[in-house]
């Protein structure tokens, strides 16, 4: 059963099976929203992803920082990342088109970034989690 179905802008529809939401800076003691920080959760939820998920592929859907005007501080300017991670683990048909296609599937494990916690759906999704290019970044598996 899927939790939702995006449409990509290739026009290929995928499935939501599993989701995992969380505050970006959830613990965050010290410190302050900046690049260093943020690589820093980037490669936590990478790592995470390819742990929990380790037969899948996983890709890093780009984030977009905002950068309030705020001083910077020691570790240079504050940039915020949307405040909700994501880690999900998408289905669709299978890439390749000489496999059976009741066989066959292709999976792909995304890693996003969104204002509110909210399940993406349909063509309302986020348009860079929309642009992702199943074909390239998916990887097929048989049944």
């Amino acid at each position: 059963m899927s939790l939702s179905h995006i449409v990509l802008l290739s026009g290929r529809s995928i499935e939501l099976t599993k989701l995992r939401m969380s505050s970006t800076y959830a613990g965050m003691l010290e410190g302050y929203p900046c690049k260093r920080i943020n690589d820093m959760v980037v490669r936590g939820l990478q790592r995470e992803a390819e742990r929990t998920l380790s037969s899948v592929p996983v890709h890093l859907v780009p984030p977009s920082c905002a950068y309030p005007d705020q001083t910077a501080g020691a570790f240079g300017p504050v940039e915020v990342l949307p405040a909700v991670a994501c880690i999900g683990a998408f289905g669709s048909t299978a890439v390749a088109p000489e496999l059976d296609p009741v066989l066959h599937r292709s999976a792909l494990t995304l890693i996003w970034f969104q204002p509110m916690p909210a399940v993406p759906s349909g063509e309302h999704a986020d348009l860079a989690l929309r642009s992702i290019r199943w074909e390239e970044l998916a990887q097929d598996y048989e049944l």
